[in-house]
């Protein structure tokens, strides 16, 4: 798959989350399969404005490439500007995001508040464009609500504008994340243009990635929710384009294993107090299916130090391999009962 002059030889990406996709989880993902990874959404007001966090944003490492910048506002002019200043960092490509429905950003104009005036669009497109030499893509939704979709006609803007690729999430603005993404749309988006289509929305099993290549045709996937607190889902799409099921779903203690690492890595860039409450929407997520994870999660909410997490995960995993050894007795003892 090629964007502008960029090759990408994994069809199956991460998609940009605000508060989510920090440098380390890019890594996470990136190491069990990611093809493309983003940065978390920038405000190109915030970069102009100089603010130290928004331009941490931008900050990625090597291992992370091929990344995207993803930058959101509502006037050409200073999203040019922003996309200048991003440059400078050389990211693989911008991307430009028209589809984040939250009220934050829809209040001020940006996001999918965009796609109800389509000039604006195309006055935006133009001029970051213009502005650098990377690729530009854009991600988009449906349109602002049920009566206003516009995905086919910004598709083919996109297009005649030099844009690179379009994602597109097939839910409207009105609709957020409830409800089911219309897959159909985005093979009608395909069907249009001649751009690559990367298609986003309620994959969360290796056969929802398979069945939105076989259903829309779309070039690439792109995953959000359904990586949380589960990056192995990357190589298991992967492993099935491939005609494989050899990607296993993993053990509790390949879960624990990688939280425990995520949070570490997240204490040492940002230091215990910050590291771990970022970490608690991470750990909600790794021990989503536990047995016991509700009272497991309401513990690992209040710990004030890696050391008390790693304590807990260590006494959780031995109070459960106690019971899964007497269970296994149980059952042994079952087994030989009947035989007798």
């Amino acid at each position: 798959m090629k964007l502008g002059t960029l090759k990408i030889s994994r069809p199956v990406f991460l998609a940009p989350l605000s508060g989510i996709t920090d440098s380390v989880f890019r890594l996470v993902a990136k190491e069990f399969g990611a093809g493309l990874v983003y940065t978390e959404m920038i405000s190109a007001d915030g970069l102009l404005h100089g603010g130290a966090k928004t331009y941490q944003l931008m900050d990625f490492k090597e291992a992370e490439r091929p990344i995207g910048a993803q930058l959101y506002g509502s006037r050409p002019e200073i999203l040019a500007q922003a996309a200048r200043l991003v440059a400078e960092r050389r990211p693989d490509l911008i991307d430009l995001n028209f589809g984040c429905p939250s009220r934050k950003v829809v209040g001020r104009n940006g996001g999918a508040a965009v796609l109800k005036n389509l000039t604006l669009l195309e006055q935006i497109l133009r001029a970051v464009v213009q502005a650098t030499d990377l690729p530009v893509t854009a991600k988009i939704r449906s349109g602002w609500d049920g009566n206003s979709e516009v995905a086919e006609e910004v598709a083919l803007i996109c297009q005649a504008l030099g844009i690179a690729a379009i994602t597109v999430h097939p839910r409207s603005r009105q609709e957020g994340f409830s409800g089911r993404a219309n897959w159909d749309l985005i093979r009608r988006v395909k069907a249009r243009v001649k751009i690559p289509v990367i298609g986003n929305g309620d994959v969360r099993t290796p056969e929802d990635g398979l069945r939105m290549f076989e259903e829309t045709g779309c070039d690439a996937i792109m995953i959000g929710r359904g990586a949380l607190g589960n990056p192995w889902l990357f190589g298991q799409i992967l492993a099935r384009l491939e005609g494989s099921n050899r990607e296993a779903l993993p053990s509790l203690d390949q879960r624990i294993a990688l939280c425990l690492r995520h949070t570490r890595e997240l204490v040492a860039k940002r230091g215990e107090f910050s590291g771990l409450r970022q970490m608690r929407k991470h750990f909600g997520w790794y021990t989503k299916g536990f047995p016991g994870g509700a009272r497991l999660r309401a513990t690992l909410v209040h710990l004030e130090s890696l050391q008390q997490v790693t304590e807990v995960f260590r006494d959780y995993r031995g109070v459960w391999e106690e019971r899964r050894r007497h269970l296994m007795i149980a059952t042994e003892d079952i087994q030989h009962d009947n035989i007798l």
